[in-house]
């Protein structure tokens, strides 16, 4: 996958971000829950970016963290529904070897981007999607 310029990478970033806290919100997260999903290390990054988002060029890192998350999000919704039930789903513990009794969020904020992918990869493959 090639690498976004910088300029594409600013232009995204206020929706990308806006929607990502709009997720949060719904899945009831902290603003440390929030920060470690984004793979931030200081605060005072993640708040100027809670603040203005449009100000911001997100790496490409970040930009995949969140292509996960959206998809996390939007796979939840066709699964569950029920909003407020795909909304909490990650927030229940399960007994699928992906979480080992753990909830999926736990293995969410493992600061890997590898565990949002494999997350957004299980709950693509429940929606028959993989």
């Amino acid at each position: 996958m090639k690498a976004l310029t910088t300029e594409k990478r600013k232009e995204y970033a206020g929706p990308a971000l806006r929607t990502f806290f709009n997720i949060c919100q719904a899945w009831g997260l902290s603003n440390h829950q929030m920060q470690s999903l984004l793979g931030l290390s200081t605060e005072s990054t993640f708040y100027n970016w809670k603040k203005n988002p449009a100000q911001v060029s997100l790496s490409n890192d970040v930009l995949e963290r969140l292509s996960y998350i959206f998809g996390i999000y939007k796979a939840l919704q066709i699964l569950l529904p029920n909003p407020s039930i795909a909304d909490s789903w990650i927030n229940l513990a399960s007994n699928h070897p992906l979480f080992n009794g753990k909830k999926p969020i736990d293995r969410m904020l493992s600061g890997q981007v590898a565990d949002l992918y494999e997350v957004r990869r299980y709950l693509d493959a429940e929606r028959g999607g993989w």
